[in-house]
């Protein structure tokens, strides 16, 4: 199948390059000319675990190009994907301008009957703009189809390749087959194709990470009584995740939720209740306690240090929201530097892939570090963010002949705690005994 997707950035970039994989002749197409040019060069512009390789290999083997030319991208297929951002307004609602431009752009480019496929995030009545934006170009027929994504970064080629289920919105059931056909070869293993009408497509997006969200949150919570009562959040956390009606999903007790999705999509799910009178009492707890949640492990350092933190060296290890990418969007760790800098506190980072990012957004306020060890250096507590593997099992008799102090402050429960303690490590962590 010749596919166009129009918007080369994180979703863009795996969707087009999977069905490459697949065997289908796909159109990358992006408007920043020097993007276009790294990507023909096998130049990623996003690090994302085996991407990199699966373009390389696909542009080698001529099914995947990339192009700055929309119009000519249009006319060479027959599915074309808009994969364009949608970033939150002030209000918390999604700016559609950049997908209803794309789509007028596809509208003037048409020259016969195209699929036109949502896979941007975006609100429910989004799929009748575009065909609005569409009409409002051209005479020739086409379908508009809401292709919702559900990658997580970090791991979007496998989710992508072997999803848990596809959702297909669409009003024309021979336009379903077309796009069960494209989509034939990541459901083999018997995982659901739904089809579905597109309003409940495009709301499906946004109730599965808005779900997500209130777990995370609900965990946080309990996480925070149980430092209250004495109980152990990991203990609970395994009592009830063994409950086949709940599940061990997405129960890991941290430092809030961060990323391209769950916060901006949290926002835009509670700004179309809005609009529709409605107000969504839990989701609107999930977002306020997550934000809570992004301070808990500034609270506990200021704790320690009896709320005296200016002159202090603290250590900081991961600083992207979740391992495996290099996103920055949203991060806990940017709640937390900020305070700690707000307090008169110095910062050494180390991550394995966001230190280019973490520039842009804090500059040579803090001091960046090549190596975990060196991040610990002089300082007066180390505090996890991110739970990297890197980080998991690091040399403690090292670390504690390095720091000022032996204090630790664990966001995300990975290391022993009480094994720590016995070894003369300062502990904290999140919704367990100190």
């Amino acid at each position: 199948m010749k596919i166009a997707v129009i918007g080369s950035g994180y979703v863009g970039l795996v969707a087009g390059t999977c069905f490459a994989e697949t065997g289908n002749q796909v159109l990358c197409v992006d408007k920043d000319p020097a993007k276009i040019e790294d990507l023909k060069a096998g130049r990623i512009p996003i690090y994302e675990p085996g991407l990199e390789e699966l373009v390389r290999r696909n542009v080698a083997e001529e099914r995947l190009s990339f192009t700055t030319d929309t119009d000519a991208a249009v006319k060479a297929s027959t599915v074309v994907f808009i994969a364009v951002g949608t970033p939150p307004g002030d209000d918390g609602s999604s700016d559609l301008s950049m997908v209803l431009a794309v789509a007028r752009a596809i509208g003037k480019a048409m020259d016969g009957y195209k699929v036109i496929v949502d896979k941007s995030t975006v609100p429910v009545g989004t799929a009748r703009k575009v065909a609005e934006a569409i009409r409002s170009q051209t005479s020739h027929p086409f379908d508009v189809v809401s292709n919702p994504e559900f990658l997580k970064e970090g791991a979007a080629i496998d989710d992508f390749m072997k999803p848990d289920r596809v959702v297909i919105g669409c009003d024309d059931p021979r336009v379903a087959e077309i796009m069960k056909e494209l989509y034939s070869p990541f459901v083999r293993t018997g995982k659901p194709l739904l089809a579905m009408d597109v309003a409940s497509a495009e709301m499906t997006k946004y109730a599965a990470n808005a779900m997500l969200a209130a777990r995370i949150s609900f965990m946080n919570e309990m996480a925070l009584l149980c430092e209250k009562v004495g109980a152990d959040v990991d203990a609970v956390r395994r009592g009830i995740g063994t409950d086949s009606r709940i599940g061990p999903a997405f129960l890991f007790p941290g430092v809030g939720y961060g990323g391209s999705c769950f916060p901006k999509d949290v926002k835009a799910l509670l700004k179309t209740s809005e609009e529709n009178g409605l107000e969504l009492h839990t989701v609107r707890a999930a977002e306020a306690a997550n934000e809570r949640q992004k301070t808990v492990l500034f609270s506990k350092l200021k704790a320690h240090f009896k709320g005296d933190l200016k002159g202090r060296t603290v250590g900081v290890w991961g600083l992207a929201f979740k391992p495996r990418t290099d996103d920055m969007r949203e991060a806990p760790s940017i709640v937390l530097v900020e305070a700690l800098l707000a307090a008169g506190a110095k910062v050494r980072a180390a991550d394995p892939e966001a230190m280019k990012e973490a520039r842009k957004i804090f500059g040579d306020r803090i001091t960046y570090c090549a190596k975990p060890y060196d991040a610990v250096d002089g300082v007066d507590a180390l505090v996890l963010v991110t739970e990297w593997n890197e980080f998991r099992h690091p040399d403690f008799d090292r670390m504690k002949g390095l720091m000022k102090s032996p204090v630790l402050f664990d966001g995300r429960n990975i290391w022993a705690g009480r094994r720590l303690a016995a070894q003369g490590w300062t502990y904290h962590g999140i919704g367990v005994r100190e």
